[in-house]
């Protein structure tokens, strides 16, 4: 778990991030948890987009992420997820 000086920290470090992944009205599936996986283990900390046609919360969409990918989520703001997982060969965050 984080704390919440880790959480503001992943905050102000996602504020410029651009999402990359997005989820639409297949909701999530096993191969964008696939993509995910490899992309946290490149960048630790991304931004995904959760489009309106989705049929599924956007808290719902969260907690299956996080749990698929073993990634905490740092936010929901709007429509945006903030994930974040210690990358083991590409460290690049250190956390306060």
């Amino acid at each position: 778990m984080l704390t919440s000086k880790q959480k503001r920290f992943l905050k102000s470090k996602a504020h410029e991030l651009k999402p990359i992944f997005q989820v639409g009205k297949e909701g999530v599936n096993e191969n964008m948890i696939k993509q995910i996986n490899e992309a946290l283990e490149k960048r630790e900390l991304i931004k995904i987009s959760v489009l309106q046609n989705c049929l599924e919360e956007k808290e719902d969409v969260a907690e299956q992420l996080g749990e698929g990918t073993s990634a905490e989520v740092v936010q929901i703001i709007g429509s945006v997820i903030v994930l974040y997982k210690e990358s083991i060969e590409h460290k690049t965050l250190q956390l306060p």
